[in-house]
């Protein structure tokens, strides 16, 4: 079960740089392929360590809005789930 749903930002290293963009810190991360196993004070602890700040009403939208569902749901099987429901209501209208 995925702690947090900011552990499914770890899961796009591209997102994370372009959001971040000059505070990038490359490696500060340690990428993990199963980031809904990452308990929630770390994930959250990795986010602040990739770019310098991480709060959820600050960020989290921001960043949710950047990441690229197709290489969160390689990495996400919670996320891949909630897609595929997400797309069979919207397909029902």
């Amino acid at each position: 079960m995925v702690q947090v749903m900011e552990s499914w930002f770890l899961a796009d290293e591209a997102a994370l740089r372009a959001f971040y963009g000059k505070r990038f810190q490359e490696g500060a991360v340690g990428w993990n392929p199963k980031v809904e196993e990452i308990p929630k004070d770390d994930a959250f602890g990795r986010l602040r360590r990739v770019g310098g700040e991480y709060h959820k009403t600050k960020h989290a939208s921001k960043l949710l809005a950047t990441i690229d569902p197709a290489v969160v749901r390689q990495a996400a099987p919670n996320f891949d789930r909630m897609f595929r429901a997400l797309l069979d209501e919207l397909s029902k209208d």
